[in-house]
């Protein structure tokens, strides 16, 4: 599970702030207030990570475009909304652009809209650190595969006399494959699943049986072949994908080898819940 969630209220009105507070009380978060950008910011560099700020436009010395602008600069992942009851266009198109505020809301608000958009907000900043996480993951996994191709390599070149040790780092590599922490699938030009390691059985197969020897079309989710369908050579695809329930971080490109292999190359990593 995540952190509880954090919002820090901005607003020169004790008023303002006590009604938020009153408002947000039932709710599972952790509220922290400031009468000013200023000690907003002070507030910040003791207390973060926040998640959310709901900041006032109008606020003596420093504004709330002005407030929002700094913690974008210092603190970009942090969502920032906007209340105000002085709301022209030129205030809302500066704030979007100088603050890159989530959604600006003028005063007085409607008590189930804010909560709403409150609630919202907190879904995309944990969606968006959750693939961030899985993307670092991602990462170290091809890092790691690319360090055991080297590896592999340079095995088949210093050994290349003697079959019975190519024979060995093949399997090798194959266990390599079945135990990445990533399903992988190798799709052949004609639609043939060529390749599928152990994680991409268990996720995708039948219990017990394989997917390598299988067309694409028959055995795997409808919206998974939709986006193998949209690979081409010069565009590597990724996308978030719910497949039996879950979420999958789903990255692949084209492939084409030297040695005349083509096809597509997918890899599955599955989320791990904040």
């Amino acid at each position: 599970m995540h952190e509880q969630p954090k919002i820090l209220c901005v607003d020169d009105e004790v008023n303002i702030l006590r009604a938020l507070r009153r408002l947000l009380l039932d709710e599972d978060y952790e509220i922290l207030i400031a009468n000013s950008g200023e000690e907003a910011l002070e507030l910040l560099e003791k207390e973060y990570p926040v998640h959310l700020i709901l900041s006032d436009y109008r606020m003596p010395g420093m504004n709330g475009v002005d407030f929002l602008k700094r913690v974008c600069e210092r603190w970009p992942k942090i969502i920032r909304i906007v209340l105000s009851g002085y709301a022209d266009t030129a205030s809302i198109v500066s704030a979007i652009n100088e603050g890159q505020i989530y959604k600006f809301i003028p005063k007085p608000w409607n008590d189930d809209e804010l909560k709403v958009t409150i609630a919202k907000a907190f879904e995309v900043y944990f969606l968006n650190r959750q693939n961030e996480i899985l993307s670092d993951e991602l990462r170290q996994t091809n890092e790691e595969l690319s360090t055991i191709n080297q590896n592999l390599e340079q095995m088949v070149r210093e050994r290349s006399a003697d079959i019975l040790l190519q024979n060995k780092a093949l399997r090798f590599a194959q266990n390599v494959l079945h135990f990445l922490p990533a399903a992988v699938l190798g799709i052949d030009l004609e639609g043939m699943i060529a390749l599928s390691n152990r994680l991409a059985d268990e996720i995708l197969a039948r219990e017990g049986s394989s997917l390598t020897g299988l067309d694409m079309q028959s055995s795997l989710p409808s919206e998974l072949c939709t986006f193998i369908a949209d690979i081409t050579a010069d565009r590597k695809l990724s996308r978030t994908l719910t497949i039996n329930g879950r979420a999958y971080l789903v990255k692949a490109e084209q492939m084409d080898g030297a040695d005349g292999h083509q096809g597509k190359i997918v890899f599955l990593l599955p989320s791990e819940q904040l």
